[in-house]
């Protein structure tokens, strides 16, 4: 491992992450509201003085290698939660390190839970740069950082490979810089396009940049207590339904578009999968919601649309408290909860690829136990899967399920009925943000012990970084020398 390089690469992080704090640091000068400018400015100084002495590192070679992509990762998640927890804490808004940590981490996972029991009367500084920690986690900041620091190193693909949200990892063009620069520019078009519609239905420009921030990066932190409740309007709701939906798609697929290939993008397995996921949803809670009683066919069908693309992109905002909510429709979106949206998105949860493909993995079983002698590959868009991808996939099934049995243990220990203890969880793996019961999106996760917090926050770094470099970080054969 190229230990100096690592270390070299972390100091450059931290430089930008100081650099993305400005900002907020601006937004807190502007409305002056109490201690968050003095935050920012002693958490930008810690930033700069810790970066400094990291950068003083002088590898011998500018080489990445598997294993030190991985490395950067893992540390680059771990110091990024913990300096972007700092304005918390220094400001007082986070009454203690559990609280700061819990809330940064929510925010650059994006899974949008909060410790907050009254968002709106938090300085605006501190919520834009909780909605501002929401944007940078979306494409991965690691990311980020190779597509606006040319300087940087990244003439291979290890860094994308362990931070991307996915099986997959799609080089569509030789240099793994240029795939940065493709994939923010999308993103960065689609904050724009976003925040111009929001603002067209009258939302002020800071609400509207909370929101296109939290929308395209599936986040889900709002500056209103209400979240998008708050504002009644259903031409609101449905810009943030189609951002939520169109940043669920695997982002490779828009630079597919861009070259005129639009028709491998209406041949996509997983598109098509996902669009039918979304639309059965759509249907059977709205049909549930109608039947019952709870609001008329038109409105059940408007609250299970922005229900639905909000938890199966693992967003997270809310118009409504469906905690109330009859128990099918509740099942449905637990079920969406673990599925997620597509590889290569901003999304959580398991990810609609990996359903795919679990399920031709089990359809070819069925067919070699039926037929034992025939040929019945499993193939994914017309080209057949290798098998240490699916064998990756099963593996990584099987982890995310473990982990997240080992997390609804811990957090019964609060007490908490076991439908809060199961929902936490699997918002927090899944990265959605507002479970049920008391973590429901009219709740917050304030009253949770401080072991449940550390917990629900490890998992929230598990399931945004996908679990294997985490547990690299922690195997201590990783840590050996080998150029890998």
């Amino acid at each position: 491992m190229n230990f100096k390089m690592i270390i070299r690469t972390l100091g450059t992080l931290l430089r930008l992450e100081a650099v993305c704090m400005l900002p907020s640091l601006l937004v807190s000068a502007i409305y002056g509201q109490g201690e968050d400018l003095k935050a920012f400015i002693l958490s930008i100084l810690m930033l700069a003085v810790a970066s400094t002495f990291a950068l003083l590192a002088k590898p011998k070679s500018t080489d990445i290698y598997s294993r030190d992509g991985f490395a950067l990762v893992g540390i680059g998640w771990l110091l990024l939660s913990f300096f972007g927890c700092l304005p918390y804490f220094f400001s007082g808004v986070a009454p203690n390190m559990f609280d700061a940590l819990f809330e940064a981490i929510s925010g650059f996972s994006t899974t949008g839970a909060s410790i907050l029991t009254d968002v709106e009367s938090v300085p605006k500084g501190l919520v834009f740069w909780r909605a501002f920690t929401n944007w940078m986690g979306g494409m991965g900041v690691l990311v980020l950082m190779i597509a606006v620091l040319p300087s940087v190193k990244a003439n291979n693909i290890h860094i994308m490979q362990a931070e991307s949200p996915g099986p997959f990892v799609d080089k569509f063009v030789p240099r793994i810089g240029q795939v940065a620069k493709i994939l923010y520019l999308i993103y960065l078009s689609f904050t724009v396009i976003i925040t111009i519609l929001l603002m067209a239905g009258g939302m002020p420009l800071y609400d509207a940049l909370v929101h296109a921030f939290g929308t395209v990066s599936t986040g889900g932190f709002s500056s209103k207590n209400l979240s998008v409740g708050e504002f009644n309007s259903f031409y609101i709701e449905l810009v943030i339904v189609l951002g939520m939906l169109a940043c669920g798609v695997n982002m490779s697929l828009y630079q597919l578009i861009l070259r005129k290939k639009a028709k491998v993008v209406l041949h996509d397995e997983e598109l098509k999968l996902y669009l039918a996921i979304v639309l059965g949803a759509v249907l059977m809670i709205g049909i549930n919601l109608a039947v019952v009683g709870v609001s008329t066919p038109q409105g059940s069908l408007r609250n299970a649309l922005f229900q639905v693309a909000s938890v199966v992109t693992t967003t997270g905002f809310s118009t409504q408290d469906f905690n109330l909510w009859p128990e099918f429709s509740k099942g449905v979106l637990i079920a969406l909860m673990f599925i997620g949206g597509s590889a290569g998105s901003t999304s959580g949860g398991i990810k609609v690829m990996r359903i795919l493909v679990l399920a031709k993995t089990i359809r070819k079983d069925i067919g070699k136990i039926l037929h034992p002698t025939a040929v019945n590959d499993a193939r994914l868009n017309g080209k057949p899967m290798e098998d240490s991808v699916v064998a990756g996939i099963h593996s990584f099934f099987f982890l995310y399920i473990f982990i997240l049995a080992i997390s609804i243990l811990i957090v019964s220990l609060d007490g908490h009925d076991l439908e809060t203890a199961f929902a936490a969880s699997a918002s927090a793996i899944g990265n959605i943000g507002p479970a049920l019961g008391v973590a429901g999106p009219m709740g917050n996760f304030s009253t949770f012990s401080n072991l449940s917090k550390a917990t629900l926050s490890i998992c929230m770094l598990l399931g945004r970084i996908e679990i294997y470099p985490a547990l690299m970080l922690v195997t201590p054969r990783f840590w050996k020398r080998s150029n890998l």
